[in-house]
């Protein structure tokens, strides 16, 4: 059923929907939205990555065992 659901001309025909639509002097600043979102969407992703990809710097100083006194 979903077989070659996205072929080319589906896309040409919903550029063509688009095109009348909007019109030919708002689509640059419609691309233009788009990509600032995507650009913001990405730098977001990446600081979510970052932060979980970093350890936790929060710890208390008596959760290292290394830092600990050593009981006799």
């Amino acid at each position: 059923m979903l077989r070659n659901a996205l072929e080319p001309w589906h896309l040409v025909l919903v550029i063509l929907v688009f095109a009348v639509l909007f019109g030919h002097k708002r689509l640059p600043d419609a691309a233009r939205g788009v990509g600032r979102s995507l650009r913001i969407l990405k730098a977001e992703t990446r600081a979510l990555n970052d932060r979980e990809h970093e350890p936790d710097r929060r710890q208390e100083p008596d959760s290292d065992p290394s830092r600990r006194p050593q009981q006799r």
